[in-house]
């Protein structure tokens, strides 16, 4: 499995959601096939809310890890 990271610290919402649905809309395929997991890193505490719920409305599967300085957020197939 790939994993593609997408850094987006320094970035608050609605941005760091916008970004995080275009990716997730550009390499639905892959993540669904459990070809590709999408790691978001963000300092935007917002944002461990607002992606991993519209990801598991989607069908996703998500994790969510609070790291030293930022968070880590994972969109993977739920199948997994």
């Amino acid at each position: 499995m790939d994993i593609k990271e997408i850094d987006m610290r320094g970035q608050i919402c609605p941005s760091t959601f916008i970004t995080a649905l275009r990716e997730i809309n550009l390499n639905k395929n892959e993540i669904k096939s459990e070809a590709l997991k999408l790691v978001f890193i963000t300092d935007n505490r917002d944002s461990t809310v607002t992606i991993p719920e519209t990801a598991e409305n989607m069908g996703y599967g998500t994790t969510v890890t609070k790291e030293e300085h930022h968070y880590r957020i994972e969109i993977f197939s739920a199948r997994q």
